[in-house]
């Protein structure tokens, strides 16, 4: 009889501790995201969490989303794609989450995508921090322009100053080949011409001087962080004036730290979000105030990318509860949602959310003026 008692008391105990695992689930929103922590773009990987964590925290102090607190699960993938997929299916399978971010780049974010637990699932990937690239319909929505959005402008901003002769540098990826070619497309249609083309490799200073005698006034780079940082180092041996410009996917504290800071001058980079130091809209300004509060980071515009991203997925939520629809819904329906003077809307054929590009040139301090 004893026996009897203590099993069923066992089962009761089992029973209890699974409703009250349900109940915490059920009271929770799990955002999981893997990303790159810790490996080439571990700093903007850093940078983007603290952002993210900071609005998620901004939420859940005023109580979260209908009661429910954000509980933000992030996994260091390192930047290798192989761990972003497995990475993201123990994400799915063990922690449950309720949303997915992508990881750094196409690589990881295709590789997330093939995972079979992603495909069994009915995820939608929201992934903030790559380039758009073709994939399932209805999968993915992608958050960042395009970097061919941000080459036009790049380009577009040089020819307003009369800068006709680019040269370019290209680290060999297959969609850096796709850039490569719409960028000599881009400057065939203004008029512009292309001085030279070298590529990222261990010759680097015999290229650099290459295409500093090619007369170029503008070097665009199509490249990496590493890549943009061993170039711009070996060129400003040669040429300490012209203007060498780069995508906002480049990690500016690292470039400065491999160029060093004198290489930065005269270096100009485009930008997905505006100004993180100003106060000009309410999205820059909750930004500044929610990073003092809760990180100790300083602002970057890394933070604040990551800020508006998780503001975004927060509005996404917010419309989900009131039955509007979730991120799959919302991009086919080219919802607008204004984030505080910034409007996120799916535009386009490939679910690119944002179309906001600005340019911001080191000055001699180290410091971005945009």
């Amino acid at each position: 009889m004893k026996s009897c008692i203590r099993a069923l008391w066992l089962a009761m105990s089992v029973c209890v501790t699974l409703l009250a695992t349900s109940a915490t689930a059920a009271a929770q929103i799990v955002v999981g995201h893997a990303i790159d922590l810790s490996g080439p773009n571990g700093a903007i990987g850093r940078d983007y969490v603290a952002g993210i964590t900071t609005y998620f925290d901004s939420i859940n102090v005023k109580g979260g989303i209908n009661g429910k607190k954000i509980v933000y699960t992030v996994r260091d993938d390192r930047g290798v794609a192989a761990d972003s997929a497995r990475l993201a299916t123990s994400l799915i399978q063990q922690d449950k989450v309720g949303y997915l971010l992508g990881a750094i780049g196409p690589e990881s974010t295709q590789a997330i995508l093939a995972a079979p637990a992603f495909a069994e699932s009915r995820h939608v990937l929201f992934a903030p921090l790559t380039d758009a690239f073709a994939a399932p319909r209805g999968r993915v929505i992608f958050w960042r322009p395009s970097m061919e959005h941000e080459c036009q402008f790049i380009l577009g901003y040089f020819d307003k100053l009369g800068l006709k002769k680019v040269g370019i540098v290209l680290q060999d990826t297959a969609q850096n080949q796709k850039t490569y070619k719409m960028v000599a497309d881009e400057l065939r249609k203004r008029g512009m011409s292309l001085s030279g083309t070298v590529r990222v490799s261990p010759n680097m200073d015999a290229d650099a001087r290459q295409l500093s005698a090619s007369g170029a006034k503008v070097v665009l780079m199509i490249a990496d962080t590493i890549g943009a940082s061993q170039f711009l180092k070996a060129f400003r041996k040669h040429d300490a004036s012209t203007f060498v410009a780069g995508t906002s996917l480049i990690n500016l504290a690292t470039l400065s730290e491999i160029a060093g800071a004198r290489a930065t001058e005269w270096t100009v980079f485009s930008q997905v979000v505006p100004n993180p130091g100003s106060t000009a809209s309410v999205l820059q300004s909750e930004h500044i105030d929610m990073m003092k509060k809760f990180r100790d980071e300083p602002v970057s515009s890394i933070t604040l990318e990551g800020f508006a991203v998780a503001k975004t997925l927060v509005k996404v939520i917010q419309m989900e509860a009131a039955g509007k629809g979730g991120l799959q819904t919302i991009a086919a329906a080219r919802t607008p949602i204004d984030i505080g003077g910034m409007t996120i809307q799916s535009s386009d054929r490939k679910s690119t959310m944002s179309e906001f590009v600005d340019i911001a040139l080191f000055k001699r301090d180290g410091r971005l003026m945009y």
